[in-house]
């Protein structure tokens, strides 16, 4: 296989990113799994902890060891959902908040870096094709006719 197939330049450049975002979180004693994390949370309202694996695409027991390591370092706490007392809330501390900002100033950083480095059509282009191959995995387009 002389040419690179779709999948392994999707899979590189995603391996690429997260080990950038990594390094970057690392400068704060974090992770790129809790950036995610407390991007995904409502900063004011707090998030129900059902609603967070998928809004992230992880699995339960991944999302429940982070948010243990995220209570741990005291940037969430849980409550129980006044609503419905059979689930949780997820909120942010104070310290949260401020990593929120962190981790959103490195996401910033990397899109402003990107986008003045790729003209706006092939970016427009490269979203539209993403969209693409997201509907087709998600219509089951592939495996399944």
């Amino acid at each position: 296989m002389k040419e690179k197939t779709i999948d392994y330049v999707l899979r590189a450049t995603w391996i690429a990113i997260a080990k950038m975002y990594n390094e970057e979180a690392g400068k704060e004693g974090s992770t790129m799994a809790t950036g995610f994390a407390l991007l995904s949370i409502d900063p004011e309202e707090g998030t129900p902890s059902t609603s967070l694996g998928p809004k992230m695409g992880m699995e339960a027991t991944s999302l429940s060891r982070t948010l243990r390591t995220m209570e741990d370092k005291g940037l969430i706490k849980r409550k129980k959902n006044p609503v419905d007392g059979r689930s949780v809330l997820i909120y942010l501390t104070d310290f949260g908040k401020e990593m929120r900002d962190y981790s959103k100033k490195v996401v910033l950083t990397f899109d402003q870096a990107v986008r003045n480095e790729i003209p706006q059509e092939d970016l427009d282009k490269f979203i539209e094709v993403a969209s693409k191959i997201m509907d087709l995995i998600a219509t089951r387009k592939i495996y399944n006719e």
